[in-house]
């Protein structure tokens, strides 16, 4: 189209349109794309109506679509990324920092514990416990002299009862007797139940509770090492009776045949008492009804009596098997980032982190269109 002229008087008028090579002789306008690398891509006609080239913009545009159509068909093909440079970061991440926020993810937020690892893990543990705890060279000379140092410490601090307890509930037999079985089993039933009833009622608490009760065993073994001790009934000129052996009652480890087959001089710290304290806490802790809650508190009170009572510990065992609990509460606390009882009481869905708190958790890239 021109260019409008003005005359000499200051009108305006309209310049003529000039003819384009895009309208046919016939009339009709040729519309013409234009695709993504500059060339023309198909077209459309119209019929021009009435000079108003009504034909022209409908071709145009019809061939605009058609062009971008084109274009984008024969667009490169999007190829994978194969260059680890342009990975996920986090495959970016060495194997070792994986891991390792994998594990801080489990720490922060415990998942479901998984049953066929428990049980494995709980086994093989007790086993490595049992094989260490009696492969201590049974040094019967240290272990009496130790025994005798503890004796005169309690003297020494006026609660040195533990003989006067002895010969008094040894007197009623039914009394000792009960005392002596539940010595030899409830140790053992007592701890596997709660620990069956936190994996299967308090999963969210039951990873940072097991820790603490693992790092409580632990400490025991070191003590059992580096400090053999004879517990009152096998200490020369204590005047201590030994129940078990004078009643025959069967399952402990502490007289009789068993005694062969364990390490009599294991005494210090008592793991009666360090796994019962945590029974009982765990049990006054999260149990809801009151009186559960009592009966938890009274199991290592009455534990207590009992290896006083038949002769096999002395008050500083007990007290050193608290210590070891308080310590394994502890170091589960220092690992998870808070006590045991303050998980809630249901397992988070997953231990891994969010990705507000880990940097090499992966996005997700948009797709391209037409792939």
């Amino acid at each position: 189209m021109g260019e409008p002229k003005r005359d000499h008087k200051g009108v305006t008028t309209a310049a003529a349109v000039r003819p384009s090579d895009d309208i046919a002789p016939d009339g009709t306008t040729a519309g013409t794309g234009t695709g993504p690398e500059g060339g023309p891509v198909g077209g459309s006609t119209g019929s021009r109506t009435g000079g108003s080239g009504v034909g022209s913009v409908v071709g145009s545009v019809a061939g605009a679509a058609a062009g971008t159509a084109a274009g984008a068909a024969s667009g490169p093909a999007i190829t994978p990324v194969t260059d680890p440079a342009q990975a996920s970061p986090e495959w970016r991440s060495p194997w070792w920092q994986r891991s390792w926020n994998s594990l801080l993810g489990h720490f922060r937020s415990p998942g479901r514990p998984r049953l066929w690892f428990e049980l494995l893990l709980i086994a093989v543990s007790y086993w490595l416990y049992s094989l260490v705890r009696n492969a201590v060279p049974e040094m019967q000379n240290e272990a009496e002299r130790n025994a005798h140092n503890v004796w005169h410490f309690e003297q020494t601090l006026g609660f040195a009862w533990e003989r006067s307890i002895n010969h008094s509930v040894d007197s009623v037999t039914w009394l000792i007797t009960g005392m002596n079985y539940y010595y030899a089993t409830l140790h053992f039933i007592m701890t596997i139940g709660v620990l069956v009833w936190l994996f299967r009622r308090q999963p969210g608490r039951y990873a940072a509770a097991r820790l603490s009760l693992f790092v409580t065993t632990a400490i025991a073994l070191f003590g059992y090492y580096f400090y053999p001790l004879a517990p009152p009934r096998l200490m020369d000129g204590g005047d201590f009776i030994d129940t078990v052996a004078k009643h025959h009652t069967w399952g402990s480890m502490a007289s009789g045949d068993m005694a062969s087959v364990s390490n009599q001089f294991a005494a210090m710290p008592s793991m009666h008492i360090g796994w019962s304290l945590w029974c009982g806490l765990t049990i006054a802790f999260l149990a809801r009804r009151r009186w559960v809650r009592v009966l938890g508190l009274m199991y290592p009170l009455a534990t207590l009596v009992v290896i006083v009572a038949s002769a096999n510990h002395f008050f500083m065992d007990a007290v050193l098997g608290a210590c070891c609990t308080g310590v394994g509460l502890l170091a589960s606390r220092l690992v998870y980032g808070r006590w045991v009882f303050a998980f809630p009481r249901d397992a988070a869905p997953s231990s891994r982190p969010s990705s507000a708190d880990d940097d090499t958790t992966p996005t997700r890239e948009p797709v391209a269109a037409g792939r």
